[in-house]
């Protein structure tokens, strides 16, 4: 491993503060990693608690041409945090201040370090939400949320972060602090860069702080669950159920072996002859639920539908997420090593991918699992093996790139929500085309002369 410059490591500290600078390789080590169980020590650790911190240390890594990666909370799972050339990790961890809320204007200043969880206890304070809700919103910042433009279930109705950001404040990896968008929710003015920042995997700029776009709560909200014979009649609901006025806030997909996971590592109580489920969620004028249930109930019901409960208490809600969240714990218990994509098509695809699936499943002997935000046609895809096992560990990734062979076939894209990383960055000209893919380099090259911004992620090594 390269050392960095100790003439550099001194300015650093000048510029930061000593008490913001981690140089010993014990302090380092857990600032080299994220949730893709990838790991890369980085050459030092800079905590940035004000937007100077950052800009000057991007200048100082100019001048060196030290590469710099920033960091949330390190929840993302597909590798982009980690900081593959000894570089410098930016952590966002202590800039974390929510500055101020204007109910009036449906907004919140942020910094980019502050907690998804925290936005949304602050804004409910006030009768509003913010709409990206990824399972990780206790742990995940919103800096991280708008690297990757994170999703959640509630996009199928309201949109994934870049439709609820309206301004940002950033560095660029040529040191330059930039300010996009407004703090209004209408512009034509210039090029909308808010959102080419937002899922460019701090590839172009360093996020410091960001206008977020707020919405009303609800009045009230209903959970409904759909049983179905198979996954066929299950995917043909849910582009009904999509085809209709009524728009969920959430339409949640789980096929025939997550509940049979289910069942092996929770206590839910499900229909023993359930191929396929669907979990609903409406949300709206408390005058308007039942109109609103019996509209869900018209579209799912075709002649593989075995159960459909409404909830009618929070408890009782409760109790049918929970069947939804237990899904990630079983599937840890089984498969700690699994690969799990997040793959999106067009909703009236989906009974096709989750066909073809299952044909790869069967060819390469791997079983997989298949849940997801089904409105909008994100499905995570789940590869379960043992990497303990050399014939699987030699199948799996032939079988992974066959998959992704099957979502742009079918005219989809192989993010929705946990961006590509270090992990899909080689199947991205797959789903782009090379003078697109050209053309987005050169944008790069733009914000990042040096090439010092998160090296090695999103696009494929020459």
């Amino acid at each position: 491993m390269a050392e960095l410059p100790q003439r550099f490591l001194d300015k650093l500290r000048t510029a930061v503060g000593a008490d913001n600078l981690l140089s010993d390789p014990a302090d380092r080590w857990p600032y080299g990693q994220d949730n893709s169980r990838k790991h890369a020590l980085p050459g030092a650790v800079v905590f940035v608690t004000q937007h100077k911190h950052v800009a000057d240390a991007v200048h100082l890594c100019n001048e060196f041409s030290v590469p710099v990666v920033g960091r949330g909370l390190g929840s993302g799972t597909t590798g982009g945090a980690v900081p593959t050339k000894d570089g410098l990790v930016l952590t966002f961890e202590r800039m974390d201040r929510l500055i101020d809320i204007s109910p009036a204007d449906r907004s919140m200043r942020v910094q980019a370090g502050v907690t998804n969880q925290a936005v949304q206890n602050e804004a409910a304070k006030h009768g509003f939400f913010w709409a990206p809700d990824p399972t990780s919103a206790a742990y995940c910042t919103v800096g991280g949320n708008i690297a990757l433009n994170a999703g959640g279930p509630r996009a199928v109705k309201y949109g994934a972060t870049r439709d609820n950001v309206l301004a940002l404040t950033a560095v660029t990896g040529a040191g330059e602090t930039i300010h996009t968008g407004t703090a209004t929710t209408k512009s034509s003015v210039g090029y909308d860069l808010t959102r080419l920042l937002i899922g460019s995997e701090a590839t172009l700029a360093l996020i410091t702080e960001a206008t977020l776009k707020l919405t009303p709560s609800p009045e009230t909200k209903r959970t409904l669950q759909a049983a179905y014979r198979d996954i066929r009649t299950a995917t043909q609901a849910i582009a009904a159920i999509m085809a209709q006025p009524v728009v969920p806030c959430a339409l949640e997909f789980m096929d025939g072996a997550s509940i049979e996971m289910i069942r092996n590592y929770s206590k839910a109580t499900l229909p023993r002859d359930a191929g396929a489920m669907l979990l609903v969620e409406l949300d709206g004028p408390e005058a308007a639920m039942e109109s609103s249930i019996a509209a869900i109930r018209r579209a799912a019901g075709n002649d593989g539908l075995v159960e459909f409960i409404a909830a009618k208490t929070h408890e009782e809600a409760n109790a049918l997420w929970a069947t939804r969240k237990a899904l990630s714990p079983a599937l840890r218990n089984i498969a700690p090593n699994k690969l799990n994509e997040d793959v999106v098509v067009p909703v009236s695809r989906i009974p096709a991918l989750i066909e073809g699936l299952e044909k790869l499943s069967r060819e390469y002997d791997i079983p997989i699992v298949n849940f997801g935000h089904a409105g909008n046609g994100n499905i995570h895809v789940n590869l379960l093996y043992d990497t303990q096992d050399p014939a699987q560990e030699q199948r799996a990734m032939p079988c992974l790139t066959r998959v992704f062979d099957l979502v742009i076939a079918l005219d989809g894209t192989l993010s929705g929500e946990h961006g590509i990383g270090l992990a899909k960055r080689d199947f991205l000209n797959r789903a782009i085309d090379a003078p697109t893919l050209d053309l987005m380099r050169r944008i790069k090259r733009e914000f990042d002369p040096k090439g010092i911004l998160n090296p090695e992620k999103l696009f494929p090594v020459a």
